[in-house]
């Protein structure tokens, strides 16, 4: 055979195995093929995005979300982060058509010279590739995969735009620190907005992608510098900086923050975990966590930051008031001290209070060293701080909670080396006071009456002490601050604020058992008017006014005014012996505060979905003259009024009034002082378990009550009037600091009238025993004493000998605190 016959047969030899390699191939990516995924499904794209919870002001609260990803369009990403990405990416990635050739070459030239040296296989795929990967694709290491990422690539910069590939991309792409796409990571990074990432900034996110836990700019701070620089080495080359603007770059430390300036609104935790479950009923987790919400709430950051300070006050006022309870912990100090107190956990939404280890105790106080800073990537740091408290900021630990324990002298007998205590700082060089946590707890509520607009809520102590949401979730006996509801039924039906009421010892056979209902203290005072039952929160005259009104009456209302569900109609309920919740309590005497109208509760302004538009709002009235397009002298258009109307707007003032009377001298006079007007009632339940106030003036309603969460005595101080009323005077004060004072307007057709306090029956001139009330049209004083009573109860002969006596009893009678 000649050679050239020779080279013929290996040539032909040569095409065949070709084509049978060919075919074989086509064969396989035929197959391929076939099991590619939808890559249309892109033009449908709608990524998980973080729901966003604002305060009233705009104020950013909390973040929800499985991945925190903010959406960016590609043409509000400034040129010179979209260069950064491509310089460390895919440079060539607006000229190759999917798959970079020139680059892939390169990399399995890479590769074959670094077989047996132990490196890792350098990979060169497209940032298309990676979108083929990260969106339609799993990440397994095969050479399947490969091949369908490179057909799914072809086939998707066949479909669409550069500038929507990578806008895809780098949305989508995952930067460490829970942070997807790049505009959450400007803000988890730099804290800052894409638009306003420097070069070096750009640099670093672009770097950080190869290895988010390899470049982490606090545990490896090298490593991310140099990768940094080298993406900016890499921008210089491709054109998108000049060289002096790479050396400046250069320069710039890395410069990633570890606090961020749009930090969530203090002491929202209760309110904004009451939004989340309210955003979870209505939407659901899928929605609530990749829906892209944008929430606007009804908290005032300046009011909650108000009521959780009151709050706090008068908690631990009580607390610390019954003494000391011990060191929370107890560690070995011989050491570092530094290492093993920084396990100790901290209440981190009581920034105040510092966790500390005791050092050194004397008569003077005690040395303390405090809980050191845990650095970004959880290094302890090395900086050991002190302090001092001095006897004086201790003195109430002398005295011991435990049983068997002795009262202390000096701080010796209350601390040793080792006990692990919080500290708050005084403000005065490195002092301190001592602090515990209290074990009593509450709730408090501050809404607007006249839109349901809930501006604060505080449902414990402390939310990282614990997360139950007294304000919502504990139900309790409101006590006496539900009797406004038994006299607003009165009032309703015919009664007047001077009518009388027997206040005198009954006995009530209920259920084969007898009921003997008390006032505070055990004292009664005689005939008396509706309005001094208020202001002295008289059981026995509540329970003959809710006898001769009738409880189905009273359980009517009290289920209109939404304190109740289905208020069982028995005498005992009038004195508040049912169970319900501050938010409850607050919007019924919003009720009375507006005039009647009804109040729905609301947390929630405003719902907007991943578009802006709005898919929920609380104001529901419609306009349809707000929106015109210019003034031609018409008058301003009127919003109508929709709320229905619960209550009489007379009996409201009426109410009000009485309620006015429990501020000025009845259980809460020494407690509420705010030189405005003001209307409340305090509520004490049966051995004074649970202490409350609710009350209001025309622009701000606010209810709490104090209590241990497993119900038990507060004490014989602890009463609505003693424990709840100072507290919701501090919080008042600090509320209405700049809103103008108002009063109380008395509806037009109402009559004022100088009555009797004792007799309810019409005054003349002045003085101690006259006031003015208000009458609705058609009423009055009543001409003679008529008394309203149990029927077939004889009060005792002394209360009733003669009138002046009845006058005597009323005059120097109990001031119960119920």
């Amino acid at each position: 055979m000649s050679v050239i016959k020779f080279i013929g047969y290996l040539f032909g030899l040569a095409c065949v195995l070709f084509l049978v390699v060919a075919i074989g191939v086509a064969v396989y990516l035929n197959n391929v093929a076939k099991d590619l995924p939808d890559y249309e499904v892109l033009a449908q794209y709608t990524p998980p995005v973080t729901t966003r919870m604002y305060a009233s002001d705009g104020e950013l609260m909390a973040q929800y979300a499985h991945e925190r990803r903010l959406f960016l369009p590609i043409d509000a990403i400034p040129m010179r982060v979209r260069g950064a990405f491509l310089s460390a990416e895919d440079k060539n990635f607006y000229t190759h058509p999917g798959i970079d050739v020139v680059g892939l070459t390169r990399a399995v030239l890479t590769n074959v010279k670094n077989i047996g040296t132990g490196r890792r296989p350098v990979g060169a795929s497209t940032i298309t590739q990676q979108v083929a990967k990260n969106f339609l694709l799993s990440s397994d290491q095969t050479i399947e995969r490969k091949v369908k990422e490179a057909i799914l690539s072809f086939r998707i910069e066949r479909a669409y735009s550069k500038d929507t590939i990578l806008e895809l991309y780098l949305n989508e792409v995952y930067f460490g620190l829970n942070a997807y796409g790049i505009a959450d990571a400007a803000l988890t990074y730099f804290d800052k907005p894409v638009s306003d990432l420097s070069v070096a900034e750009s640099a670093y996110l672009a770097a950080v992608l190869k290895g988010p836990a390899n470049y982490d700019p606090w545990r490896h701070p090298k490593a991310a510098l140099e990768r940094r620089n080298w993406v900016i080495d890499r921008m210089a080359e491709n054109g998108y900086i000049t060289q002096d603007e790479a050396d400046l770059a250069k320069a710039e430390p890395l410069g990633a923050v570890t606090t961020h300036q749009n930090q969530p609104v203090a002491g929202d935790e209760y309110f904004a975990e009451a939004v989340r479950r309210e955003l979870l009923d209505k939407y659901g987790e899928e929605m609530l966590y990749e829906g892209g919400l944008s929430v606007r709430t009804s908290l005032d950051p300046d009011i909650q930051a108000d009521a959780q300070k009151a709050l706090r006050d008068g908690l631990i006022k009580y607390d610390e008031a019954a003494g000391f309870r011990g060191p929370i912990n107890q560690i070995d100090i011989s050491g570092d001290w530094g290492i093993p107190l920084s396990k100790v956990s901290t209440l981190w939404d009581v920034p105040d209070w510092q966790v500390a280890v005791v050092l050194g105790v004397s008569a003077d106080g005690v040395e303390i060293g405090l809980r050191p800073q845990i650095e970004a990537g959880g290094k302890v740091a090395s900086e050991r701080d002190t302090g001092f408290i001095s006897a004086d900021n201790m003195k109430w630990a002398y005295r011991f909670q435990e049983r068997g324990k002795k009262n202390a002298s000096s701080p010796e007998g209350v601390l040793k080396p080792g006990d692990v205590v919080y500290a708050e700082a005084t403000g005065e060089g490195d002092n301190y006071r001592l602090r515990q946590v209290p074990k009593v707890q509450g709730g408090l509520v501050a809404m607007d009456p006249q839109t349901g607009r809930v501006v604060a809520m505080v449902g414990g102590f402390a939310f990282s002490q614990s997360q139950f949401n007294r304000a919502t979730q504990a139900m309790r006996q409101p006590g006496s601050s539900f009797k406004p509801f038994v006299y607003a039924a009165a009032l309703d039906n015919g009664y007047t604020p001077a009518s009388v009421v027997m206040d005198a010892p009954i006995e009530i056979q209920s259920g084969g058992e007898l009921w003997k209902p008390q006032n505070y203290g055990g004292s009664f005072s005689g005939p008396q008017t509706l309005r001094t039952g208020i202001e002295k929160s008289k059981n026995l005259m509540t329970v003959r006014l809710a006898n001769d009104l009738g409880m189905d009456v009273v359980a009517d209302y009290a289920n209109n005014f939404g304190i109740y569900d289905n208020m069982d109609p028995v005498l005992a309920m009038a004195l508040g012996s049912g169970e319900t919740s501050v938010m409850r309590m607050v919007s019924a005497y919003a009720v009375i505060a507006n005039g009647g109208k009804q109040v729905n509760p609301t947390l929630i302004d405003r719902i907007q979905n991943r578009y802006g538009e709005t898919i929920f709002k609380h104001e529901d009235r419609i306009c349809e003259n707000c929106n015109a397009e210019d003034w031609q002298g018409q008058p301003e258009p009127i919003l109508i009024d929709t709320r229905k109307q619960v209550l009489d707007p007379m009996t409201a003032y009426q109410v009000t009034s009485m309620m006015e009377g429990v501020v000025q001298r009845g259980t809460a006079a020494r407690a509420v002082n705010l030189d405005r007007p003001v209307a409340g009632k305090t509520g004490t339940t049966n051995d004074e378990k649970d202490a409350w106030f609710v009350g209001f003036t025309p622009n701000l309603v606010a209810g709490l009550y104090v209590g241990f969460d497993q119900p038990a005595t507060l004490g014989r101080h602890g009463t609505g009037g003693g424990l709840a009323a100072p507290i919701f005077n501090e919080f008042m004060q600090d509320a209405l600091k700049n809103i103008p004072k108002e009063n109380f307007i008395e509806p037009e057709g109402m009559m004022d009238i100088a009555v009797n306090r004792s007799t309810g029956m019409r005054a003349t001139g002045s003085g101690p025993n006259v006031i003015v009330e208000a009458f609705k049209p058609g009423s009055g004083p009543a001409e003679a004493l008529d008394i309203i009573d149990m029927p077939g109860y004889v009060p005792p002969a002394q209360i009733l000998k003669d009138s002046n006596q009845a006058n005597k009893a009323i005059s120097t009678g109990s001031s119960g605190l119920y």
